[in-house]
C-alpha cells in the first residue's frame, strides 16, 4: 500500500480527491498549507479538519507564510509596479504546492503528492507530459512551469471529472465541504479586489499621464498598479468607447486606444518552460494567453530564453505578466511570461 500525500486546501476538489485516493487502497496523508496571516487560514484549515476527519486520514498543518509572502506575495506586487498584470497562481503551484509542499511530504515517507487539479499527467517515451482533460474546468494553463521531477510525482484522482460530479461524489461520502463555494481567484487577495490589495501592502504608484498610440497626451491617470491590458472601465471620458494598449512603468503612461487598438497580431515571452526537450526551430501549436482564453492556432519562434509567438489571427487584449501556454495535440509543450505585444 503506496503512502500518498493529498494538499488538502479545505474545498471540495481535494477533499474528492483524498476520498477516491483512500478508497483506491492508498495510505493517505493529508497537507494542508498555512499561506495567509492570522485569521484569514483559519476556516480553510477548519474545513481541511472536518475533511480528514470524513475520510478518516491523518492530516499535517505547514506553516510557509513567510516563504510565501517572499515568493509569491511580494512578486505579485513588484510585477504591479513593472506594468505587468501577474498570474500568482502559476508561481504557486511551482514554488508551493509542488515545490515546498512536495519536499515536506517526501520527508513524511510519501511517494507520491496529489491535488484536487483538473488536468492529467502521462509517461510517454519517459518523458512525463501535462495533458488538458475534457472537463470545463481544465487546469493545465496553471501547472505548465512544473518541471519532469514534479510531474513524476503527481496524482491528478480528478482528471476528466466534472465539478457537478465532484459534487456528488463528496455529499455521497458525508464530506461536509460539499456545496462549499470554488475558491476566490487569488487566494489572498480578498473580494478579487487586488487593487485595495495592493494598497493594504503599501503598494502604489505616481500618477501620470494617458496617452494615445502616438504618444499624445489624452489625460491623467492615477496610477499604472490601477490598470490592465484591455481596460475599459475607469479611463476617462473620450466621447467614445478606449481600452488600455499598453503600460510603460518606465515613462509611467497608460496608453489608449479605440476599439480595435487593443488585439494584436502576436507576443514575446520569457521566463520559458518546455515539457521536454527545447526546440531550435519555428514550429506550429496553439497557445493559450490567459486561463479563461481559448487556445490559438500560432507560429512559435524559439529563441533561447524566449519565444515569439505569431498569431494565424489577431488576438484580443495580450497582456504581459499573463502567460502564453503552447498546446500540441491537447499536450501542454511548454509556455512563458508574457513581456511585449506585437504592434
Amino acid at each position: 500500500m503506496k503512502k500518498i500525500a493529498v494538499g488538502l486546501s479545505g474545498g471540495v476538489d481535494s477533499a474528492a480527491a483524498a476520498y477516491l485516493l483512500k478508497n483506491q487502497g492508498f495510505e493517505v496523508l493529508g497537507i494542508t498549507l498555512r499561506l495567509k496571516p492570522g485569521s484569514l487560514a483559519d476556516k480553510d484549515i477548519e474545513d481541511a479538519e472536518k475533511v480528514a476527519q470524513a475520510v478518516g486520514i491523518p492530516l499535517e498543518i505547514l506553516d510557509l507564510r513567510d516563504y510565501f509572502r517572499k515568493n509569491i506575495i511580494e512578486p505579485f506586487g513588484a510585477e504591479y509596479l513593472a506594468g505587468r498584470t501577474p498570474n500568482p497562481c502559476i508561481e504557486c503551484n511551482k514554488l508551493i504546492k509542488f515545490g515546498a509542499m512536495l519536499d515536506f511530504a517526501k520527508e513524511k515517507g510519501c511517494e507520491k503528492i496529489a491535488t484536487g487539479h483538473y488536468a492529467s499527467i502521462e509517461c510517454i517515451n519517459g518523458k512525463y507530459m501535462l495533458r488538458k482533460t475534457d472537463s470545463s474546468k481544465d487546469q493545465s494553463y496553471f501547472l505548465f512551469r512544473l518541471g519532469q521531477e514534479q510531474l513524476s510525482m503527481i496524482e491528478l484522482p480528478l482528471a476528466g471529472m466534472e465539478k457537478t460530479e465532484i459534487r456528488r461524489l463528496a455529499k455521497k461520502a458525508g464530506i461536509s465541504v460539499a456545496d462549499k463555494k470554488d475558491s476566490q481567484e487569488i487566494c489572498f487577495v480578498p473580494d478579487d479586489d487586488y487593487i485595495a490589495f495592493l494598497s493594504s501592502e503599501g503598494i502604489s504608484s505616481p500618477c501620470g499621464n494617458i496617452i494615445d498610440t502616438q504618444g499624445n497626451i489624452l489625460g491623467r491617470h492615477n496610477g499604472i498598479t490601477n490598470y490592465t491590458v484591455g481596460q475599459r472601465k475607469g479611463l476617462g471620458a473620450f466621447g467614445k468607447p478606449m481600452f488600455v494598449i499598453s503600460l510603460n512603468a518606465e515613462n509611467n503612461t497608460v496608453t489608449i486606444g479605440e476599439n480595435g487598438a487593443q488585439y494584436s497580431p502576436g507576443l514575446t515571452a520569457d521566463r520559458v518552460s518546455w515539457a521536454a526537450d527545447a526546440p531550435r526551430e519555428p514550429f506550429e501549436a496553439d497557445v493559450k494567453i490567459r486561463f479563461r482564453a481559448k487556445e490559438q492556432p500560432a507560429l512559435i519562434i524559439p529563441c533561447g530564453n524566449t519565444f515569439a509567438v505569431k498569431f494565424k489571427e489577431p488576438q484580443r487584449s495580450v497582456t504581459p505578466g499573463q502567460s502564453a501556454v503552447i498546446y500540441k495535440d491537447d499536450y501542454v509543450i511548454g509556455g512563458g511570461r508574457i513581456i511585449t505585444r506585437s504592434d
